[in-house]
């Protein structure tokens, strides 16, 4: 088995906190967004996962791509870098690691993570991962006929045809199969958009006998922008909220902690409410704060502060004011 990792887009919706670091290497519950999906992919099937392919931009640099190949390491696996410096749509991002296109081959998108109990049937020709959605209008969707075959896909249908969103996970059984549609793609200029579809690879599969089955997730998590990233934190560590998350290394000073929470070595935090749903990142300082629904990344100091929902990257300095009032009744004030 390998996984494909397509991930050189910009990250424009997540800037600031991409303009140092890309999308998936943005920490939810204390680990990258592209660790957490890959572990996640290992444990789906139940063969060895030899590569991991990583497609990136070269501008990302050295430094993210030794992290990436640990990540690869970490699972017992060998990891590569293939590189896609021009956004030219998903097939093409795709057949930038055209060389590990054999056999067996996993593909996920680094933006989003995903919680399941599924295990990959590899001897089915293809599986789709979808999950149903409130309002397909935005996303590319899947219709199905009796036996939960995929008949059409469908991207971004102004009319309802189907709540089945397509999440960006799939399988395909023939590597070398799939290579051979998205190059025909190329070499025939056959564009949406400007950009080389997927899609357009996989309908020339299905016309062609290729059976897509329809997979589910029990929840498919986003993490494409700010607010949906936090609530990613969120949900994380709910799924993991029995781990130990909190470090022995960690000093917490005269301070309560609303669990789950994930605190990382050498954190201090002093006269603070923390909690709930808060990853905080190494080397990280807080004092006389509160804290709920946040990300905070390393090396960073907050002082008087009350924080929500935010996400805070990495050597930020953030202090508020201590103030010594007197207010009388029947009065409203608003910072």
């Amino acid at each position: 088995m390998r996984i494909i990792i397509p991930m050189a887009g910009w990250g424009t919706r997540m800037r600031p906190h991409t303009l140092t670091i890309p999308k998936p290497m943005l920490p939810v519950a204390g680990k990258p967004i592209v660790q957490r999906l890959v572990e996640d992919l290992v444990k789906s099937t139940d063969q060895k996962v030899d590569d991991i392919v990583f497609v990136i931009r070269q501008d990302f640099g050295k430094a993210i791509e030794t992290q990436l190949l640990e990540v690869a390491k970490k699972v017992g696996s060998k990891g590569h870098i293939k590189y896609q410096d021009v956004p030219l749509g998903t097939a093409h991002a795709i057949l930038c690691a055209g060389d590990f296109l054999e056999g067996n081959v996993i593909v996920a998108f680094a933006d989003t993570l995903f919680r399941s109990d599924f295990k990959i049937d590899a001897k089915m020709d293809g599986i789709i991962w979808v999950q149903k959605v409130a309002d397909p209008s935005t996303f590319g969707v899947v219709k199905l006929n009796a036996d939960n075959i995929i008949t059409d896909f469908v991207e971004k249908p102004k009319d309802f045809v189907s709540d089945l969103a397509i999440i960006g996970i799939y399988y395909f059984k023939d590597g070398v199969y799939l290579r051979k549609e998205m190059q025909y793609l190329l070499d025939n200029n056959i564009q949406q958009k400007g950009e080389f579809w997927l899609t357009d690879a996989m309908e020339r599969m299905k016309t062609q006998g290729a059976k897509f089955h329809k997979g589910e997730v029990i929840e498919w998590l986003d993490c494409g922008n700010k607010d949906a990233t936090v609530y990613t934190n969120q949900r994380v560590l709910e799924f993991i909220k029995n781990e130990q998350l909190v470090s022995p290394k960690a000093i917490i000073e005269d301070s309560i902690i609303k669990q789950p929470c994930y605190i990382e070595d050498d954190v201090h935090i002093k006269n603070c409410v923390i909690g709930p749903y808060v990853s905080v990142g190494k080397g990280t300082r807080i004092e006389n704060s509160v804290v709920n629904n946040s990300i905070i990344q390393a090396k960073s100091v907050l002082k008087n502060k009350l924080i929500e929902n935010s996400m805070i990257g990495n050597n930020v300095k953030l202090e508020g004011r201590m103030e010594d009032l007197s207010i009388g009744d029947h009065n409203s004030v608003r910072n």
